[in-house]
């Protein structure tokens, strides 16, 4: 069946979208939360746009860790890949419900499937070596420096707001279940999918087996939208727009760029490893790869963002 993915979109939700600045990331501020995406994304599949939807899971991974670590006298303990599935479980039931919920209340019929994903990677990457992926809560200097002495965590400094644990973030290489998200594209269901990253697995002798680490989820998910041949990116975070010089007095927000220019500004040392940097490199994968634009901005502003109302806007090759 020749498939037609014309006005098709996957959105990135951030794990910290998830659980916004100053909140405990409780199960109702979560909710409360994913239902502001839930509304965007309800908007475009009233446009008939085909969607995928990804999350982020950094804090809730590193929540799943921290209940395995202090439970571990009293039950089996969770390697990272393990957490990883428990939180696809976690986050997708409450993207799914909240998605459901609103489209209901829109009297739109349009199926949504939350799908276990795994994303294969390589076990000798380079990235096992140095670990630089952040999960978990933000410490201040003196908790982080007990964690590391007590528990062995590697830390660093995440973009000027305190101390985070950071973990191995391999290369993703393939997703498992591509074949079952594109029928699902095909068929018009709204999928959730390859959450935080995907479970990151590798092949032995025929066989998957899981791999302790996490995927960045925006380099899976830039991954899956140019394997499923999407046209747009939309990745969730959160703030409306990407800047350049980002809290210094000539801070300038950036309205819509070339691939060229937003390579020149990551070249120029702009964007921040583990905040926005990540999130520029997906782009740049997914529009040298052939995608037509990439949208990034905050919950509220999806739709506008997509309309070119706001956010930033990164074009490819094919939309110039």
């Amino acid at each position: 069946m020749e498939r037609n993915l014309t006005n098709s979109i996957l959105i990135a939700v951030g794990g910290n979208s998830l659980i916004r600045a100053g909140q405990k990331g409780t199960i109702p501020e979560q909710f409360a939360n994913a239902r502001l995406t839930a509304q965007s994304i309800s908007e475009l599949a009233k446009r008939g746009c085909k969607l995928v939807v990804t999350h982020g899971n950094g804090p809730q991974v590193g929540a799943q860790l921290l209940r395995s670590e202090a439970g571990s006298h009293q039950t089996y303990t969770m390697p990272l890949d393990v957490c990883v599935a428990m939180t696809q479980g976690e986050i997708g039931y409450i993207l799914q419900t909240s998605l459901q919920s609103i489209l209901k209340s829109m009297n739109l019929n349009i199926p949504v499937a939350g799908l276990v994903t795994q994303v294969i990677v390589d076990k000798h990457d380079p990235a096992f070596q140095k670990p630089t992926k952040p999960i978990g809560p933000f410490y201040s200097w003196e908790i982080a420096q007990k964690k590391r002495d007590e528990l062995g965590w590697n830390i660093v400094e995440d973009a000027a707001r305190g101390y985070r644990r950071v973990v191995p973030s391999p290369k993703p290489l393939g997703i498992v279940e591509l074949e079952i998200i594109k029928d699902c594209l095909d068929r018009d269901i709204i999928v959730i999918a390859s959450g935080g990253g995907g479970i990151p697995v590798a092949l032995e002798n025929g066989s998957i087996v899981g791999i302790e680490a996490v995927i960045d989820k925006d380099r899976a998910s830039s991954l899956l939208a140019s394997q499923l041949g999407i046209d747009k990116f939309v990745i969730s975070t959160e703030v409306e727009q990407v800047y350049i010089n980002f809290k210094k007095p000539n801070q300038q927000a950036l309205i819509s760029v070339s691939l060229n220019e937003i390579k020149n500004y990551l070249a120029e040392g702009h964007f921040l490893e583990g905040s926005m940097k990540p999130k520029i490199e997906a782009a740049i994968d997914f529009l040298e790869a052939g995608g037509l634009e990439v949208v990034i901005t905050d919950p509220e502003h999806i739709v506008d963002a997509i309309d070119g109302k706001t956010g930033t806007q990164i074009k490819g090759r094919r939309s110039s």
